[in-house]
């Protein structure tokens, strides 16, 4: 019974490395690894990313998050 939902926050702004939720690392955006964890879970049932970004969010549907 999957009965957690996770939330990955992912600004489209950084003060760090900017855009940083889009930039890839061996071809994949780093957002799709945090939410490939999350499906790997067995106690996770859905994947929701909050962003104020069009492209992220375009980019987490893409990996299966709502």
């Amino acid at each position: 019974m999957n009965t957690i939902t996770a939330l990955i926050p992912a600004r489209g702004g950084s003060k760090g490395v900017y855009r940083k939720n889009i930039k890839k690392l061996n071809n994949i955006p780093l957002l799709a690894y945090s939410i490939k964890v999350c499906q790997m879970s067995k106690r996770v049932g859905r994947v929701v990313v909050s962003t104020d970004d069009l492209e992220i969010a375009e980019i987490a549907r893409q990996y299966g998050a709502e």
